[in-house]
């Protein structure tokens, strides 16, 4: 008789959190400098660039799945290019996973980022530019720290939503045990087998992880409006 924790839902759990975690930081790093860009920008990429980041809210996970799966494989030219490197295919590996779960989450990133950017205005960089500092100085030093609130909010967004994945994640990685087994997956795994107790377990986890989430979210916004002037 399989409990709802047993071993294999320990190791999805682990994997999701390690996925998700993996996946946060590494958006984090790419979407405040595009955030940014995209703030500041006059350049007629601006639109193309925007509609490509928000692309993933309106594609359905399994086309951009597939699409990922193809260029992974092995006759893919993602997939040659990680063979030559000697990395050997990612697709149906964690690795595999990082990248669609960057990608597919990478609006709910961008987006409070980039609005936290517009929301502060030109003056407070052109004061620091009128201080002598550099703009790398005063995108630390000031942009930064003003647009904290949506670094903490896109964050937050990007762990949930790759905690939440389903249909990226099995078109890359399937949903094999210890290795792409997420708990999505897992989730599905026993709705498949019939196994409806331990996938109410964990939908019920998710659930309550979910809401929790929005309530955090919520608290922060309303901590962010009464600390506005």
């Amino acid at each position: 008789m399989h409990t709802p924790l047993n071993s294999e839902t320990w190791e999805a759990i682990i994997l999701t959190l390690k996925l998700a975690a993996s996946a946060t930081a590494l958006l984090m790093l790419l979407a405040t400098p595009l955030a940014w860009w995209l703030s500041q920008t006059a350049s007629r990429w601006r639109a193309p660039v925007g509609a490509l980041v928000t692309l993933p809210l309106v594609l359905p996970p399994s086309v951009l799945g597939f699409y990922l799966l193809v260029s992974l494989g092995p006759q893919g030219p993602l997939g040659q290019l990680t063979q030559a490197l000697g990395w050997g295919v990612l697709s149906f590996t964690f690795a595999g996973l990082l990248i669609g779960s960057v990608l597919f989450s990478l609006p709910f990133a961008v987006q409070p980022i980039q609005n936290a950017f517009e929301a502060m205005g030109k003056r407070p960089m052109e004061v620091a530019y009128t201080l002598r500092a550099s703009p790398l100085n005063a995108f630390f030093t000031v942009a930064l720290p003003l647009a904290r609130p949506g670094l903490l909010t896109a964050a937050i967004l990007s762990f949930a939503h790759t905690v939440g994945e389903f249909g990226v994640v099995l078109m890359i990685g399937g949903n094999i045990p210890g290795k792409t087994r997420v708990v999505s997956t897992q989730i599905y795994g026993h709705v498949e087998a019939m196994e409806y107790a331990q996938a109410h377990g964990l939908a019920a986890g998710l659930l309550l992880f979910s809401f929790a989430v929005l309530l955090l979210l919520s608290r922060l916004q309303q901590r962010a409006g009464a600390a506005r002037p």
